[in-house]
């Protein structure tokens, strides 16, 4: 494997997130398979995107989204992803913020072990370089829940990228492994659970389907195993509205 290059900017900003960000324990390294695979986790904000890139064993690329890599495209794209919810009256002062992280977004995201995710005519980059780097042996870690509630717990998760296992199975007859991951920041702690595996001969329709509730419900299983802790969630909501891994009857409704 080809390290890659890395700027003396970026090379100083990691040194102050190691410096400053508490090392999580990772828990359950046996459950990584030996052959490369997709790990699957919950992103707790800028959580998930460090203990992947700073903390979790392995070679490992991080699918990120495509627009904080460029200049143009990262200011709309935090401002609508990271403060949007805020009162309107704030606006002005998320979009001036936007426009002032974009270059440390962009040093940033183009430094780390990043694999831009597009959802327009881009999205064959996407999935060629996501393919060239199982095959150079590197694991992939995803986060994929979006804007639609699940549990407690999690965001639904988008279930496209599962279709990458079907062709890597087509690329070199291999059927990858899904790995959940829970990271819990409240505990410094990530927790690596069981994987499961892509079945080749069952239509795509059904594996997305099975392998999406399987990650699923096994990173909820995990966060209710654990000691009660505050779940850092995928929506950056005020933490005065942060869920428990165990909420009431009435929370969980």
């Amino acid at each position: 494997m080809q390290e890659k290059k890395q700027s003396i900017l970026y090379k100083i900003l990691r040194f102050f997130v190691y410096l400053f960000y508490r090392r999580p324990t990772i828990v359950g390294e046996e459950n990584l398979p030996e052959e490369p695979c997709i790990l699957v986790g919950n992103h707790t904000q800028m959580n998930g995107p460090i203990v992947g890139e700073l903390y979790l064993p392995g070679h490992k690329y991080i699918w990120c989204a495509g627009q904080l890599l460029h200049w143009n495209e990262a200011p709309d794209y935090a401002f609508t992803d990271f403060w949007s919810f805020h009162p309107k009256w704030t606006h002005w002062f998320f979009r001036l913020l936007s426009y002032l992280v974009t270059p440390l977004a962009v040093c940033l995201f183009n430094n780390a072990h990043t694999i831009p995710v597009y959802h327009d005519s881009r999205l064959l980059t996407t999935l060629k370089l996501s393919l060239q780097r199982l095959q150079e042996g590197y694991n992939i870690l995803i986060f994929p829940e979006y804007n639609k509630k699940y549990n407690h717990v999690l965001y639904d998760f988008q279930d496209r990228f599962i279709d990458l296992a079907k062709l890597y199975y087509k690329k070199t007859g291999k059927a990858l492994q899904f790995v959940p991951l829970y990271i819990a920041p409240n505990l410094h702690q990530s927790h690596i659970c069981e994987p499961i595996r892509f079945d080749p001969d069952a239509p795509i329709a059904e594996e997305r389907e099975r392998i999406k509730q399987y990650l699923m419900d096994s990173i909820t299983a995990k966060a209710e195993s654990l000691p009660e802790h505050t779940v850092v969630p995928y929506r950056n909501i005020r933490k005065r509205d942060y869920p428990s891994s165990r909420p009431t009857a009435e929370e969980s409704a």
